[in-house]
């Protein structure tokens, strides 16, 4: 009797085992499925940019028309006229999709060869789209909620319009409603600018460190309709700096930034009017090439204080279809920024931006079109530059597709 309760409990532990081993066989069995559900998509395109600059531009943006990047004096880049060619658009992605219980898992992996930051002017990898979604959450690097990635006309100039919003962010989202009519809410990475004017080289002011106690908070809501689509979008965010020189008076503070970004999308037959017009305080770096967001505001007793600055930007645009072959896209966008009044007579005030195109397309996947670009830069001193620019582009599309 005594061996009773141990052949009781060798069987107790066979059946576990072979219910775990069944488990994990089943769950191996899932794994391998989904696997095998999963498809992949391996795109991109190889671009060569070819053109002319008839007016000057900040040389490590030479084949692109950034009015911010425009001589904000006479001179400042030197002569005009310049050839310019480069293959900086060339593009290279791929995306997945997987089945899941709580629906598709979809990733993102982008890059392309156009360099920024402390790679302008280069032809180098960057980062565009790290993101991962499932179900009614996305987290990783995509467009910032308070973008709209369908306001962008069929341009060939890369950088695009100067009163555009047009920011990739790191946040992570939530997309409680989805489909043609859609919302979403994210926390987003900080970041701003500042701008010291005409007392940047001051004593007082050589020790300020920006910092941004709280992410940037976005929220959109978009109605898709056949005739096309309107958007409405916000950001609120919070910008401190802080002084870290002790020998003058000290100059830390902080402000409240906010947007409003509107976008509409007018389908016409074929055509297609993109319309976009933004407005809000210190949310320049939101834009698509925009200065500072906070510069030094003087009061009337003398003291000195940062100021959140206020922009607004406007853009609208006609993606035209000629046939089944050629298309157009012409518009015009601008941006309009209220100086702080202790800005340097050289900070940027106003800047426009203009476009018509001729695009041709032989054979699916591959183009070859023609642009004229313009610009325009003005100064608080008034000062103005313009940019001119023609520019040819040929571009040949990739896609293959595996599993699924």
């Amino acid at each position: 009797m005594q061996d009773r309760p141990i052949r009781l409990t060798l069987h107790a532990l066979t059946f576990a085992l072979v219910f775990l081993s069944t488990a994990l066989c089943a769950q191996a069995q899932a794994q391998q499925n989904a696997l095998q559900r999963t498809s992949m998509e391996i795109y991109g395109f190889a671009m060569l940019d070819f053109g002319h600059d008839f007016k000057s531009i900040d040389p490590a943006w030479f084949d692109t028309l950034r009015v911010t990047r425009l001589p904000s004096f006479d001179g400042e880049f030197g002569a005009d006229d310049n050839t310019f060619a480069g293959v900086r658009q060339s593009r290279f992605g791929v995306k997945t999709t997987t089945p899941t219980d709580l629906g598709d898992l979809k990733t993102i992996f982008e890059w392309e060869l156009f360099g920024v930051g402390v790679d302008a002017g280069q032809t180098t990898i960057r980062l565009r789209h790290a993101w991962g979604e499932v179900g009614a959450f996305g987290a990783g690097q995509y467009w910032s909620v308070f973008t709209d990635p369908d306001s962008f006309p069929n341009s060939l100039e890369y950088w695009g319009p100067t009163g555009l919003v047009w920011y990739r962010n790191v946040q992570f989202r939530w997309m409680p409603v989805r489909g043609d009519s859609h919302v979403s809410f994210a926390v987003e990475r900080p970041g701003a600018s500042g701008d010291g004017g005409v007392y940047a080289d001051r004593i007082e002011l050589a020790g300020i460190q920006p910092r941004f106690p709280m992410p940037d908070f976005t929220g959109e809501a978009t109605l898709g309709k056949g005739w096309g689509w309107f958007r409405a979008a916000g950001v609120v965010r919070r910008v401190s700096w802080d002084d870290l020189d002790n020998t003058g008076p000290d100059l830390s503070g902080d402000a409240t930034g906010w947007g409003l970004n509107i976008t509409s999308g007018l389908k016409i037959k074929r055509d297609v009017i993109k319309l976009a017009v933004v407005y809000g305080e210190g949310i320049q770096n939101h834009m698509n090439d925009s200065p500072v967001d906070v510069a030094v505001e003087r009061n009337p007793d003398g003291s000195l204080e940062g100021k959140a600055l206020p922009i607004v930007g406007t853009s609208a645009f006609l993606d035209h279809v000629w046939g089944d072959k050629w298309t157009t896209s012409l518009g015009y966008s601008r941006q309009d920024i209220d100086n702080s009044n202790a800005q340097a007579g050289n900070a940027f005030k106003k800047g426009e931006y203009a476009l018509i195109n001729l695009l041709y397309t032989p054979v699916p996947n591959a183009m070859v079109g023609g642009e004229l670009q313009w610009g325009r830069r003005k100064n608080l001193d008034n000062f103005q530059s313009e940019g001119f620019k023609l520019q040819f582009s040929f571009k040949y599309n990739f896609a293959y597709k595996l599993g699924g």
